[in-house]
C-alpha cells in the first residue's frame, strides 16, 4: 500500500466523523406525541405483543432486516490475529456493503473471547437481536466448531462468510472456466493451496457439486495432507489422501485446477508449467496472490485465471452473494442457511456471467470495454445491479423447497415458472437487463 493510499484511508475513516456507521430514527419524532409512541408509554403495546407472540418482533421492531456481523479478530483478512477492537473497521466495512449491496441493516459486534465456547455464548444470548449472523474474521479450526454450534442452537441463519461466501464464488468461477476450457468436473485433478476456512469450505462445496475427494490435494504449511499425518485436525483430515507425493511441486504437476487461498507468491513459474493443458488457476491470496498474473500468463498463454483483486480480471470477490443470501433468506425469514440455497448462488451467479452485459456495469467501472462470457469475464461483477434479485431471488426459494422458510416466496420477487415439477425463475437475468 503507498502512503498515499494510507493516508487517504486514514482520512477516510476519520473524517468528517469517526467511523463508516450512523444510526437512522426511521419515524417521526417531532411531536410530543411521536415521542409518546415512540417510547413510554406507546412502546408498551409492542412489548405486550412480542411477548404473547415472539414472532410478531418481526412486525414491530427491525429484527428482520438486522444482521449482526460478528468476530473475535483471530483472523482478519491478511493481518491475521489483531484482536476484536482492532477488527472494528473491517466490521464496519461489511456493514456497508451489507447496506449498499442489499439494504440490509447491520450492527457490528467484537467480542473479546479467544476462547471458542465463551465465543458461542456471547453470540447466543445475544441472537434475539438480530435476523441472522454473519460470523467474521474467525481463524480455524476455530470457526468450523463456532459455526456449527451456533446453527445448532440457534433458529436464525448463520453464516461464516470466510467459509461459505468464498466458497460459493470460486465454485460458480471454477464451474465457468471449465466449461470455458471444455472440461468436466468429475475428470479434473485439483490442488487446492491453503487448509484453512475458505480452502476447506471450497473443497466440501466442490464435493457437494459431484467432484470426488481423491480428486483433490489439499496442501497446508507441513505440505500435502496424506493419511500418513498424525498432525492432522479432523477438518483437514477429512481431505487426507493416499499419495506418496510431499510437496506442493510434487501435487500440482499434471494438475488441471489450483486454487490458492494462502499466501503470496507460493506457486512458482515452474510449477505452473507443469500443470495439464488449459489450466485454471485461482490465485486468490489478497493483496498478493500465490502467482502474479504477468508471471502466470508469460509462462501460460492457454490458462484461465482469477485473483482476489479488483485490478485484474476475474476477481473472486465474496460481495457477489453473501449480501443477497442473507437478502434471500430475510424475506423468507430462513431459520437457517443450508447446503441447497448455497448451491442455489452457486447457480445463480454462475448463470449470470453468461448474460448479456448491460452497458450500465461498463458505466459503472468507467470503461469503453464491453463485458461478455470468456476467460476474462467468467463472474459478474460487484456493481452489476441484477446480483439483488438474481441471487436472492434464488436462495428464497431453495429456502422454501427445503422447509427451512417460514415466510411463502415474496410477491416483489420474480416470477416463478415450473418446469419438470421445480420452480425456476423464468429469463430472470435477462428480464432484469
Amino acid at each position: 500500500m503507498t502512503q498515499e493510499l494510507k493516508e487517504s484511508a486514514l482520512a477516510y475513516h476519520s473524517e468528517p466523523r469517526p467511523g463508516k456507521l450512523c444510526i437512522q430514527i426511521t419515524k417521526p419524532t417531532e411531536t410530543q406525541r411521536d415521542l409518546a409512541l415512540a417510547y413510554t408509554p406507546g412502546v408498551a403495546e409492542p412489548v405486550r405483543q412480542i411477548k404473547a407472540d415472539p414472532e410478531l418482533a418481526y412486525q414491530y421492531t427491525l429484527k428482520g432486516n438486522l444482521v449482526g456481523v460478528i468476530t473475535n479478530g483471530t483472523a482478519v483478512l491478511g493481518l491475521g490475529n489483531v484482536g476484536p477492537l482492532a477488527a472494528k473497521p473491517v466490521m464496519e466495512g461489511k456493514a456497508v456493503l451489507f447496506k449498499q449491496f442489499a439494504d440490509i441493516d447491520v450492527f457490528d459486534i467484537e467480542v473479546n473471547a479467544s476462547n471458542p465456547q465463551a465465543f458461542i455464548n456471547t453470540v447466543a444470548r445475544i441472537a434475539p437481536t438480530f435476523g441472522g449472523i454473519n460470523l467474521e474474521d474467525i481463524k480455524g479450526p476455530q470457526c468450523f466448531e463456532i459455526e456449527q454450534a451456533l446453527i445448532e442452537r440457534l433458529d436464525i441463519p448463520v453464516f461464516h462468510d470466510d467459509q461459505h461466501g468464498t466458497a460459493i464464488i470460486t465454485v460458480a468461477a471454477l464451474l465457468n472456466a471449465l466449461e470455458l476450457q471444455g472440461k468436466n468436473l468429475d475428470e479434473i485433478k485439483v490442488v487446492c493451496l491453503g487448509a484453512g476456512a475458505a480452502g476447506i469450505a471450497s473443497m466440501r462445496l466442490l464435493i457437494a457439486m459431484g467432484l470426488r475427494r481423491d480428486q483433490i490435494y489439499m496442501i497446508d504449511r507441513e505440505g500435502v495432507i496424506h493419511t500418513g499425518r498424525a498432525d492432522l485436525n479432523p477438518y483437514k483430515f477429512a481431505f487426507a489422501a493416499e499419495t506418496q507425493k510431499r510437496t506442493l511441486a510434487e501435487a500440482i504437476e499434471g494438475a488441471d485446477v489450483f486454487i490458492g487461498v494462502s499466501g503470496a507468491n507460493l506457486l512458482s513459474a515452474r510449477m505452473l508449467q507443469s500443470m495439464n493443458d488449459k489450466p485454471i488457476v485461482f490465485a486468490l491470496s489478497n493483496p498478493d496472490p500465490e502467482i502474479s498474473p504477468e508471471i502466470a500468463h508469460s509462462v501460460r498463454d492457454d490458462l484461465i485465471m482469477a485473483t482476489g483483486r479488483s485490478d485484474y480480471p476475474n476477481q473472486v470477490n465474496n460481495v457477489l452473494c453473501f449480501p443477497y443470501i442473507f437478502r434471500g433468506a430475510l424475506d423468507v425469514r430462513a431459520t437457517r442457511i443450508n447446503q441447497e440455497m448455497m448451491i442455489a448462488a452457486v447457480m445463480a451467479i454462475r448463470d449470470l456471467a453468461k448474460q448479456p452485459v448491460p452497458e450500465i456495469i461498463s458505466k459503472a467501472y468507467d470503461t469503453d470495454k464491453s463485458f461478455s462470457f470468456g476467460s476474462e469475464y467468467i463472474l459478474p461483477k460487484p456493481m452489476d445491479p441484477r446480483l439483488k434479485m438474481v441471487v436472492s431471488s434464488a436462495v428464497a426459494q431453495a429456502a422454501i423447497t427445503t422447509g427451512v422458510a417460514k415466510l411463502p416466496y415474496p410477491s416483489h420477487y420474480p416470477k416463478l415458472k415450473e418446469d419438470n415439477g421445480l420452480k425456476q425463475e423464468t429469463h430472470l437475468a435477462t428480464d432484469l437487463a
